[in-house]
């Protein structure tokens, strides 16, 4: 998902032992090509493990801070995909299969990590064939809030059932045909008894998968941190939360005076900027990755991306699109000094001047919307072993 256009029940995959047994790994070029150029080789076994009754991943015991009009009018659930534990844990099972690669040897799971809420540590990614993404890997936390309902850093994406394999089919990424995936799938004697579960129908389309892993997306929602305790008990965003130390109360403060009118607008729960925006990272409208501008091809949206939310920010270094900046310290200079004077950039992003003591409060502020729960739930975590 971060690169650009271009291009209990067990069960043990019996798939992969039959490519073993008979020897197409070794036959496999996209195989040799893979280790030849660094990525990692198919396994030869993986076991599946899930609970006999599924994780909750419907009906969410939401604060109120999420359920009031102003928030809910961000979610993107469509009415024909609406969320279910049984669809959901079925997109778990392909978010972490390789098999969705061309050659078995990433998952989605692979650049998107849950301990690193769902980014990949490194500034680039290796796609299936050992090739390095252009841009790093987005977040995934809070998809279900992006009110837009566009994805990927320059938006081509459209809604979660349409952005979902674009990553599987890329090239440069994961490689697979997904004409050929179903029948891969079907392979499985697991997979048709999921897809019943979840849908009503054993039958494996592309269809099926995209909607199992839009619901498992949707279903990643980050609402348990030290900020949503804080907002359950205080009268109101602006005043002091009772569980906030001094200076995280005053990060909150700066927050909301500079930074509240794109990362929270109209509502108190999302952290997300509702469209696209050139921050004056760059002056040269030349660069080569012109963001939304790709896409559109208006040059009014050359250097606009999209931002991903500031839930669990504290885990998602490195940040931007490229990766540029390695901490948050980094990402608070470019604010505070305004920016480059690119000439789409805008007219929001102005000087700050933060001194070095408003910015260790608005780092204090940042992490308290860390939600270690969702960093370690087990319902997001890898089901094969």
């Amino acid at each position: 998902m971060n690169a650009r256009v271009p291009g209990g029940l067990v069960l043990m995959t019996a798939w992969a032992l039959v490519l073993c047994a008979t020897g197409e790994w070794a036959s496999n070029p996209r195989a040799h090509a893979a280790q030849r150029a660094g990525a990692a080789v198919p396994s030869t076994a993986r076991t599946l493990r899930l609970p006999e009754v599924p994780y909750r991943y419907a009906n969410l015991e939401l604060p109120l801070h999420f359920t009031q009009p102003a928030a809910q009018r961000f979610d993107n659930t469509p009415a024909d995909n609406p969320t279910t534990d049984q669809g959901a844990t079925l997109g778990r099972v392909l978010f972490y299969d390789t098999r969705l690669s061309a050659n078995d040897t990433i998952s989605c799971g692979s650049c998107h990590v849950q301990a690193h809420a769902f980014v990949d540590p490194n500034r680039f990614s290796r796609g299936f064939e050992g090739g390095m993404t252009d841009r790093h890997a987005m977040s995934l936390v809070n998809l279900r809030y992006h009110p837009r309902a566009r994805f990927f850093w320059d938006e081509r994406g459209g809604n979660l059932e349409a952005m979902v394999l674009l990553p599987v089919e890329n090239r440069l990424e994961m490689g697979q045909d997904l004409a050929q995936l179903p029948g891969i799938l079907a392979r499985d004697a697991q997979y048709p008894g999921l897809f019943r579960e979840a849908f009503g129908d054993s039958a494996i389309t592309q269809e099926a998968v995209a909607r199992a892993l839009a619901q498992f997306l949707r279903s990643m929602v980050s609402y348990q941190s030290k900020y949503d305790e804080g907002r359950a008990k205080a009268r109101s965003t602006a005043a002091d939360f009772e569980n906030f130390t001094l200076q995280e109360n005053r990060g909150k403060a700066l927050f909301l005076r500079h930074c509240s009118l794109c990362h929270l607008a109209d509502q108190e729960a999302h952290f997300v900027m509702v469209e696209p925006v050139n921050t004056g990272l760059d002056e040269d409208t030349r660069r080569p990755d012109g963001g939304v501008g790709d896409i559109t091809l208006n040059p009014r949206d050359v250097g606009r991306f999209k931002s991903p939310s500031l839930r669990n920010v504290e885990f998602t270094a490195p940040y931007m699109h490229d990766g540029r900046f390695s901490g948050l310290e980094a990402v608070l200079d470019h604010y505070s000094s305004g920016g480059r004077n690119h000439p789409n950039k805008d007219v929001r992003i102005q000087p700050l001047h933060f001194t070095d003591s408003e910015k260790a409060a608005l780092i204090a502020f940042l992490k308290t919307l860390t939600d270690r729960k969702f960093l370690a739930d087990p319902k997001f975590s890898d089901p094969f072993e």
